[in-house]
Protein backbone atom coordinates (compact mmCIF):
# COMPACT_ATOMS: atom_id res chain seq x y z
CA UNK A 1 0.00 0.00 0.00
CA UNK A 2 1.16 3.52 -0.76
CA UNK A 3 -0.16 6.62 0.98
CA UNK A 4 -0.18 9.83 -1.06
CA UNK A 5 -1.36 13.21 0.19
CA UNK A 6 -4.27 14.63 -1.80
CA UNK A 7 -2.29 17.75 -2.79
CA UNK A 8 0.49 15.53 -4.18
CA UNK A 9 -2.01 13.52 -6.25
CA UNK A 10 -3.31 16.81 -7.65
CA UNK A 11 0.27 17.87 -8.45
CA UNK A 12 1.00 14.56 -10.23
CA UNK A 13 -2.19 14.83 -12.28
CA UNK A 14 -1.41 18.46 -13.18
CA UNK A 15 2.11 17.43 -14.25
CA UNK A 16 0.66 14.60 -16.36
CA UNK A 17 -1.78 16.96 -18.06
CA UNK A 18 0.95 19.56 -18.65
CA UNK A 19 3.19 17.01 -20.41
CA UNK A 20 0.34 15.60 -22.55
CA UNK A 21 0.54 14.26 -25.27
CA UNK A 22 3.81 12.84 -23.89
CA UNK A 23 4.19 10.78 -20.75
CA UNK A 24 5.13 12.61 -17.56
CA UNK A 25 7.38 11.06 -14.92
CA UNK A 26 8.68 11.75 -11.45
CA UNK A 27 9.80 10.48 -8.08
CA UNK A 28 7.78 10.21 -4.87
CA UNK A 29 9.73 10.76 -1.68
CA UNK A 30 8.72 10.04 1.89
CA UNK A 31 9.03 7.37 4.53
CA UNK A 32 7.37 4.03 5.32
CA UNK A 33 5.32 4.00 2.11
CA UNK A 34 3.96 7.51 2.70
CA UNK A 35 4.73 10.01 -0.07
CA UNK A 36 5.48 13.46 1.34
CA UNK A 37 7.11 15.14 -1.65
CA UNK A 38 7.01 14.97 -5.45
CA UNK A 39 9.93 15.59 -7.77
CA UNK A 40 8.71 16.25 -11.31
CA UNK A 41 11.31 14.91 -13.72
CA UNK A 42 12.01 15.60 -17.39
CA UNK A 43 11.06 12.79 -19.76
CA UNK A 44 13.97 12.76 -22.20
CA UNK A 45 12.08 10.30 -24.43
CA UNK A 46 9.47 13.01 -25.09
CA UNK A 47 7.16 10.21 -26.10
CA UNK A 48 3.46 9.34 -25.68
CA UNK A 49 4.38 5.68 -25.09
CA UNK A 50 7.52 5.69 -22.93
CA UNK A 51 9.49 7.66 -20.41
CA UNK A 52 13.10 7.97 -19.38
CA UNK A 53 14.13 10.29 -16.58
CA UNK A 54 16.94 12.70 -17.38
CA UNK A 55 19.99 10.92 -15.86
CA UNK A 56 21.79 13.96 -14.37
CA UNK A 57 18.56 15.25 -12.88
CA UNK A 58 17.80 11.81 -11.46
CA UNK A 59 21.28 11.50 -9.93
CA UNK A 60 20.93 14.94 -8.31
CA UNK A 61 17.55 14.00 -6.79
CA UNK A 62 18.86 10.62 -5.56
CA UNK A 63 21.73 12.42 -3.79
CA UNK A 64 19.26 14.85 -2.20
CA UNK A 65 17.13 11.93 -1.01
CA UNK A 66 20.16 10.11 0.39
CA UNK A 67 21.20 13.24 2.31
CA UNK A 68 17.73 13.71 3.80
CA UNK A 69 15.92 11.55 6.31
CA UNK A 70 13.52 10.45 3.59
CA UNK A 71 13.59 7.73 0.94
CA UNK A 72 12.25 7.12 -2.54
CA UNK A 73 8.88 5.48 -1.98
CA UNK A 74 7.75 5.49 -5.58
CA UNK A 75 8.14 6.39 -9.20
CA UNK A 76 5.21 7.77 -11.15
CA UNK A 77 4.45 8.21 -14.80
CA UNK A 78 1.43 8.79 -16.97
CA UNK A 79 -0.22 6.75 -19.68
CA UNK A 80 -1.79 9.13 -22.15
CA UNK A 81 -4.10 6.76 -24.02
CA UNK A 82 -4.11 3.46 -22.15
CA UNK A 83 -5.17 2.07 -18.81
CA UNK A 84 -3.11 2.61 -15.65
CA UNK A 85 -1.33 -0.75 -15.85
CA UNK A 86 2.40 -1.40 -16.42
CA UNK A 87 3.41 -2.01 -20.02
CA UNK A 88 6.15 -4.49 -20.89
CA UNK A 89 8.48 -1.48 -21.24
CA UNK A 90 7.50 -0.29 -17.74
CA UNK A 91 8.36 -3.73 -16.36
CA UNK A 92 11.77 -3.63 -18.09
CA UNK A 93 12.48 -0.28 -16.40
CA UNK A 94 11.42 -1.44 -12.91
CA UNK A 95 14.88 -1.35 -11.31
CA UNK A 96 13.68 -0.62 -7.76
CA UNK A 97 11.76 -3.58 -6.26
CA UNK A 98 11.15 -1.66 -3.02
CA UNK A 99 9.45 1.23 -4.88
CA UNK A 100 5.81 1.62 -5.75
CA UNK A 101 5.17 2.25 -9.44
CA UNK A 102 2.32 4.73 -9.66
CA UNK A 103 0.60 5.14 -13.03
CA UNK A 104 -1.84 7.88 -13.94
CA UNK A 105 -4.10 7.12 -16.90
CA UNK A 106 -5.31 10.08 -18.95
CA UNK A 107 -7.35 7.83 -21.23
CA UNK A 108 -10.38 9.75 -19.89
CA UNK A 109 -8.78 13.18 -19.49
CA UNK A 110 -11.61 14.52 -17.34
CA UNK A 111 -11.34 11.60 -14.91
CA UNK A 112 -7.70 10.53 -14.54
CA UNK A 113 -7.23 7.15 -12.91
CA UNK A 114 -4.38 6.43 -10.52
CA UNK A 115 -3.15 2.94 -9.65
CA UNK A 116 0.01 1.60 -8.04
CA UNK A 117 2.02 -1.59 -8.45
CA UNK A 118 4.99 -3.41 -7.04
CA UNK A 119 7.16 -4.89 -9.79
CA UNK A 120 9.62 -7.52 -8.59
CA UNK A 121 11.51 -9.85 -10.93
CA UNK A 122 9.08 -9.03 -13.73
CA UNK A 123 6.00 -9.87 -11.63
CA UNK A 124 3.34 -7.19 -11.28
CA UNK A 125 1.27 -6.94 -8.11
CA UNK A 126 -1.30 -4.19 -7.69
CA UNK A 127 -1.32 -2.38 -4.37
CA UNK A 128 -3.85 -0.07 -2.78
CA UNK A 129 -3.44 3.69 -3.15
CA UNK A 130 -4.60 5.59 -0.06
CA UNK A 131 -5.15 9.27 -0.70
CA UNK A 132 -4.97 11.29 2.52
Amino acid sequence: MIFIKKNLVEKIIAHSRKEFPNEACGILVGKDGKAEKVYEMANVDKSPSSYLMEPKEQLKIMKEIRNSELEMVGIYHSHVASEAYPSSHDVELAFYPEASYVIISLKDKRNPRIRSFKIVDGRITEEEVKIE
